[in-house]
């Protein structure tokens, strides 16, 4: 009896799990959409879409700083309209702003010795080495008035003078002689003043020590990020004190490099749409300059007629509507862009998807 009823529970188990197996392993049916679309055309191809604002590329404009610092001002907000030029957002720039003034004193400096060689001979060192001139000419008078005494006395009586003071008084001469030389070599000296080619090696340092103080100068006006071009602030991911690279800002969120600031053209009610065509269905398309599509904005039942633009004649893989380069991707798409007028009572904004039919054959 005890044997039955074991064999019994047992036999209730496996029926028990294999009814639990089937409930938890059949996956749940998805919720319907809230508004169902419908393809417009007899052979519609479906492809996914993202809203861009117009402009050449079709994409928005991502700005990067050129330098890395904490940002210590951010001059724009969300949604404003930038001009050309317009300061954004400034890096921390207070070791570039010493050393911008350090070289510029050093060129200052440089180019105060270029005009100081320039105005040579100063008056005052002119003035000294004729003086030097002059002592050497009296010295010159002196010595020979005494040679010559002691010369005309010898005469007279050699007994009166020794050969070895009137020998002395001749050398004396003649030093005084040769120190007048020199003398008037180093007055002329003096007065022609600086070398030439100490001038043109004083410029040379000047201009190189100017290059440097521009460069400084233009690396401390990078410090402080502009607008690109004219647009409107799409995306601003940066406030006082975030640490940004050339790399980005690092956005806890995604934990990744975003760019600071996205930029695109203030284009008010006209928008463009890039459709995401898979790579398998092109075939069911006519020419692709024949394509006629329509949008549907999710959410709603809105449809929006759409004009062809331009193709990027480039299949890629399909992650932009990710965004992660990490993604396995078995999926090619071809990048089609379509422009429309943005439909009244509706909200549309760069980066939102839609849905997207086109005419196939």
């Amino acid at each position: 009896m005890k044997v039955k009823f074991l064999i019994a529970l047992a036999i209730l188990g496996i029926i028990a799990g294999l009814i639990s197996a089937h409930i938890y392993g059949s996956a749940p049916k998805p919720p319907p959409p809230v508004y169902m679309t419908k393809d417009p055309f007899k052979n519609g191809v479906y492809a996914n879409g993202i809203v861009e604002p117009v402009q050449a590329s079709g994409e928005s404009i991502n700005v990067y700083p050129e330098v890395s610092g904490n940002v210590t001002k951010v001059f724009v907000k969300y949604g404003e309209i930038v001009k050309k030029g317009q300061p954004i957002f400034e890096v921390d720039n207070k070791v570039q702003t010493q050393t911008v003034k350090q070289l510029y004193h050093q060129m200052q400096a440089d180019y105060e010795k270029y005009l100081e060689l320039k105005a040579e001979p100063r008056p005052e060192t002119l003035a000294v080495s004729k003086a030097q001139v002059d002592y050497a000419k009296s010295q010159v008078i002196y010595q020979e008035s005494n040679y010559q005494k002691l010369l005309n006395s010898y005469k007279l009586n050699p007994k009166s003078v020794s050969k070895q003071d009137l020998d002395n008084a001749k050398y004396a001469l003649r030093e005084a002689e040769e120190n007048l030389k020199v003398a008037i070599k180093n007055y002329e000296l003096t007065k022609a003043g600086a070398w030439s080619y100490d001038i043109k090696t004083q410029y040379q340092i000047y201009k190189a020590d100017e290059h440097a103080y521009k460069s400084a100068l233009t690396l401390l006006d990078r410090y402080t990020v502009k607008a690109p071009e004219n647009g409107e602030i799409l995306e601003l991911n940066v406030a006082k004190g975030d640490y940004v690279s050339q790399s980005g800002v690092y956005y806890t969120y995604t934990k990744s490099y975003d760019p600071p600031v996205r930029i695109g053209p203030a284009s008010g009610d006209k928008l463009q749409v890039r459709a995401f065509i898979d790579e398998i269905l092109l075939a069911k398309l006519p020419p692709i300059k024949d394509l006629k599509a329509v949008m549907f904005v999710r959410g709603t039942n809105i449809s929006v007629p759409l004009k062809f633009v331009a193709v990027e004649p480039y299949v890629t893989p399909k992650i932009e509507l990710s965004d992660n380069l990490l993604e396995r991707v078995d999926v090619r798409v071809l990048p089609v862009i379509f422009r429309f007028q943005k439909p009244k009572n509706v909200n549309l904004y760069p980066g939102q998807l839609v849905d997207i039919y086109l005419e196939g054959k």
